[in-house]
């Protein structure tokens, strides 16, 4: 099998995102005021798409979703420049999430999370890491069986084929369901961790992200913790390395930005750049994505429904 190569394979959720902006106060029992859109969305999805935006050549996207929106994912990924590989389930509908966004931009999920969680070690072949430089792992695998066997089969296949791995932890709190060990036991081998601030929190105990971040760089070689439009910390070998702040913007919806964090981030590091100045692009992608509604970068849409 040929494993030279440069391609970034992101293997993850896509979602069906109901994002429903409302300026007042959620007012109970009866009608709120909001703005709603259908788009594509997904941590795993927007991660890739955010990595083709900021000039990652190849990047590839395994996914599991039902066979109701499958061929609108796939039109929206291709439309984004990511190669899509999906694996369509007949039994259970696409992954979908109703995110609430309030006057402060700030974001509240409802997520069913259908056909994604049953991505399986089936769906996985070590022929997928052909021509990969690096595997991307979106951390709500690790919230179900199925999925977390195909997490883990793929990071095993990865370290066997010296392809550098990255997670997502994603969600702290399906973190705090799953338990913080569990999960790091199933995300042991990952030579990059990519939490926010409430992640880290949740794996390690700790309410300061500089200790947080310190404390898990113990454990995975390279530790990037972001801290929202406070921008990111870097820690490796048990310390914090650097600190980079992010572009002052005037925010419209955060959902997504820890997605466009990684994409770019993964993206500079394909072309060589050294973990700060990741951290760097990270901050000025997630910048860009919280200005705009919905979790990827514009492309132009795919149909009747919007994916931008």
């Amino acid at each position: 099998m040929n494993r030279a190569g440069r391609a970034l394979l992101v293997v993850g959720d896509v979602v069906t995102d109901v994002v429903a902006r409302h300026g007042t106060p959620l007012a109970p029992a009866t009608d709120t005021t909001a703005e709603i859109r259908t788009l594509p969305g997904g941590a795993g999805a927007n991660a890739a798409c955010w990595a083709v935006r900021s000039g990652a050549g190849e990047v590839r996207l395994l996914g599991r979703v039902g066979t109701d929106a499958a061929d609108w994912h796939e039109r929206a990924l291709r439309a984004a420049g990511v190669r899509p590989l999906l694996v369509r389930d007949a039994e259970a509908a696409t992954a979908t999430v109703i995110a609430l966004v309030d006057a402060s931009a700030e974001r509240t999920f409802l997520t069913d999370s259908g056909a994604a969680l049953r991505l399986s070690p089936a769906d996985w072949c070590p022929e997928l890491l052909d021509g990969v430089a690096r595997l991307h792992l979106s951390g709500y695998l690790f919230f179900a069986d199925p999925s977390r066997g195909a997490a883990r089969r793929a990071l095993r296949d990865a370290g066997e084929a010296g392809v550098a791995v990255s997670v997502d932890p994603a969600s702290a709190g399906f973190l705090a369901a799953l338990g913080a060990d569990r999960f790091l036991a199933a995300a042991e081998g990952a030579e990059v961790l990519l939490p926010n601030a409430d992640e880290a929190r949740v794996l390690t105990g700790h309410a300061g992200p500089e200790r947080a971040a310190a404390e898990l760089s113990r454990r995975f070689p390279l530790v990037v913790v972001t801290l929202g439009a406070a921008g990111a910390l870097v820690a490796e070998d048990g310390a914090v390395t650097a600190r980079v702040a992010a572009p002052p913007v005037r925010p419209v919806d955060s959902t997504g930005a820890g997605d466009a964090f990684t994409g770019a981030f993964l993206a500079a590091r394909l072309a060589g750049a050294d973990p700060a100045k990741a951290a760097e692009a990270g901050c000025g992608a997630g910048a860009e994505a919280v200005t705009a509604v919905g979790g990827r970068p514009p492309v132009p849409p795919t149909d009747g429904r919007s994916a931008s």
